[in-house]
């Protein structure tokens, strides 16, 4: 037996033991995306009541349902959850006030945690094996790990032996700084498939493809028009194509298996570069000890420097809505959080300053409510609570299946005039009107048709 296997096993400590060491008042991490606690979550819960004031953190763990703990617990004041990006379980924790939402830049996070806020008192997170030189693979996950642990009191890791081995930036954890290791129940990566895409996500879509040109660099965020545009493309004309991403999904997968990714970008030659991601089986498959795929930390992903130096970089991103103004929120429907801020920002101020580059800012131009009457996804102005993700200074282009405007350099009354234009029909001119009424838009000076 080596050395490196001898530390290991004085570290071994049962889930159970693990969650002994929690105390009333800890703070305590639990991970990212494929990343978060999941043996160590369930050993909580078995003793929740025990505990008051729990504060727990993560970044949108990849789960099929709220942590263990929460819903064994009988209420926040036992344990408090906090989480940077709300997914489903997020949302319905929310809902029943358990689960607070932390505003933050996806690109800065690891400095937050680093700097910002008291120190925790255990973080936990799901690893891979750890290898003959006594290192642990963070699987595809990296994102915000490193200021986490600089700012902990202890670590533990659960060994999941179906954690896809990760090639990468900053990927391997060594066992001197980790303090316990749990040999997990080796859970499998929750899928997350792709969504299929209505007819109005095709049309907005073909819309962006016919903008990408040979030689993009692509960051496609999660839904049904970032995946359909990856299936566009593996028929288009299109090639010589890279990838630098927050997150990797299936279509990067389908792109590379067409030969339309070629890796022949500037930063980081001839790599897929990400900081976490999410999707089917297909996907964790061609991450898994692939050269080819480079998770890095959130803060050299996402960094606005980095992304610019990638030419013709597009970055296309979904919104909930667009005001008049060119503000867009993609995170919240009034004072409800439905998601988060990720790293949309990031990479619509980095885009836009790649030469070449465009961003692309997706929404429906309207929806139907329940009782059957039509809503505009283009606002006057934003309803209130409504939290703005990108700000109108930094919005390029928008995009609905009416069409594309790029409000970079317009004025107010510009961006009125186009925003309206690719509006739903039935809603233009109410929105001319209320547009009049801002003293942002007026009829003589109307651009001709």
């Amino acid at each position: 037996m080596s050395d490196w296997q001898n530390r290991y096993r004085q570290k071994l400590i049962s889930a159970e033991d693990a969650a002994k060491l929690v105390r009333s008042g800890n703070r305590m991490y639990w991970g990212l995306a494929h990343g978060a606690a999941f043996d160590f979550d369930a050993a909580v819960a078995q003793r929740v009541h025990e505990l008051q004031g729990v504060q727990v953190y993560s970044t949108l763990p990849m789960r099929r349902g709220p942590f263990a703990t929460y819903t064994a617990a009988a209420s926040a004041g036992e344990v408090q959850f906090n989480s940077c990006h709300f997914g489903g379980p997020e949302r319905k924790m929310a809902k029943d006030k358990g689960c607070w939402f932390v505003p933050i830049q996806f690109r800065e996070l690891p400095k937050y945690w680093r700097e910002n806020v008291p120190v925790f008192d255990l973080t936990v997170a799901q690893v891979g094996p750890m290898d003959a030189f006594g290192n642990f693979n963070l699987g595809p996950q990296v994102a915000d790990f490193w200021g986490v642990i600089d700012n902990s009191r202890c670590v533990i890791v659960e060994v999941n032996e179906n954690m896809p081995f990760a090639h990468g930036h900053q990927v391997s954890l060594p066992l001197n700084r980790v303090d316990y290791i749990i040999e997990g129940s080796n859970p499998p990566l929750v899928e997350v498939p792709p969504v299929e895409p209505t007819e109005i996500e095709v049309r907005m879509a073909k819309n962006i493809v016919g903008m990408i040109e040979d030689g993009s660099t692509l960051q496609l965020g999660i839904g049904g028009i970032p995946n359909t545009i990856g299936s566009l493309l593996c028929s288009a004309g299109i090639g010589d194509l890279s990838v630098h991403t927050e997150m990797l999904v299936d279509a990067y997968v389908d792109l590379y298996n067409a030969g339309k990714i070629t890796g022949n970008k500037r930063m980081d030659k001839g790599k897929m570069v990400y900081s976490f991601c999410g999707g089917t089986r297909k996907l964790y498959d061609f991450i898994d000890g692939n050269p080819v795929c480079c998770c890095g930390p959130v803060d050299y992903v996402n960094d606005i420097g980095v992304i610019s130096q990638n030419e013709k970089m597009i970055s296309i991103n979904s919104c909930l809505q667009v005001d008049l103004y060119g503000q867009v929120s993609a995170e919240s429907a009034g004072y409800r959080q439905i998601s988060g801020t990720g790293g949309q920002l990031d990479f619509v101020l980095g885009a836009f300053l790649s030469k070449g580059g465009k961003s692309f800012l997706c929404t429906p131009s309207a929806r139907r409510r329940p009782d059957g009457t039509l809503e505009s996804l283009i606002v006057p102005a934003m309803p209130a609570g409504t939290v703005v993700t990108t700000p109108r200074s930094a919005t390029q282009y928008v995009v609905t299946e009416y069409g594309i405007v790029n409000l970079k350099g317009k004025s107010s009354w510009d961006r009125a005039e186009l925003l309206i234009s690719i509006a739903h029909p039935e809603v233009r001119d109410a929105l001319i009107r209320e547009a009049e009424k801002m003293g942002i838009w007026t009829r003589s000076g109307r651009i001709p048709e």
